[in-house]
């Protein structure tokens, strides 16, 4: 998954890109709310922490302008603890959760899994597909009981296909959505990430349909396109 982190202060967002970055998450960050809203209009994030407080343009009106504009990403808002009206204001513009300033990273990352996994129509932190468990709580991956080592990419890219597990996935939207902007984007990466996956899992879950990209599913299940 590919974030957005829209704070001012340099060492919290700093410190939300390394605890992301630790979780497994693409990031990018902002550090004023005209850059950040530029950076959401134009590339395609799953997620994003935005704070209200921001200079050249607060966070109310950039989350107004993505929400008119049409971006749906869940928006996770940060807010001063005595600033209620300001959450308020958050909801109404399209905020999808809060959390209040200081806080603990972890909730910080319960939230953005719980807003990842309902935005793509899972309700628990467990998301399966045939004898395949990925634990987004914990960053662990099962099959038939017994855990699989991943490294990074090869996890970010097996957390994408089975949260949208059904859905034919094109090789640019798997590089949009698992590098940063910093990232040298070479999509001929990702056919070696998906066989090193599957020589790892041991088990046929990523399928690939010519000339359209990959799909998560069951080896009984059909693929759905679009």
């Amino acid at each position: 998954m590919r974030l957005l982190v829209v704070e001012d202060d340099r060492d919290l967002n700093r410190q939300l890109a390394t605890a992301l970055e630790d979780a497994g998450y693409a990031v990018d960050k902002a550090f004023d709310g005209e850059e950040g809203h530029f950076l959401g209009d134009t590339e395609p994030y799953d997620g994003v922490i935005l704070d209200m407080g921001l200079p050249r343009m607060d966070g109310i009106r950039v989350l107004e302008k993505w929400r008119r504009e049409g971006r749906t990403m869940p928006v996770l808002i940060l807010t001063a603890r005595d600033r209620w009206s300001e959450k308020v204001q958050g909801f109404d513009a399209g905020a999808d959760d809060y959390v209040t300033k200081p806080f603990h990273m972890e909730e910080v990352l319960a939230r953005l899994r719980a807003l990842l996994r309902r935005a793509a129509g899972h309700a628990t932190s467990e998301i399966s597909c045939g004898p395949v468990l990925l634990d987004t709580r914990s960053s662990r991956v099962v099959v038939d009981g017994s855990a699989v080592r991943l490294t990074s990419h090869e996890y970010r890219l097996l957390a994408y296909l089975m949260h949208h597990q059904g859905r034919v996935v094109s090789r640019t939207e798997l590089v949009e959505h698992l590098y940063d902007q910093d990232f040298d984007r070479d999509s001929n990466t990702i056919e070696v990430f998906v066989g090193r996956l599957r020589k790892k899992l041991g088990v046929e879950i990523i399928q690939t349909v010519r000339g359209l990209g990959y799909i998560a599913a069951p080896p009984e299940a059909p693929a759905k396109r679009g």
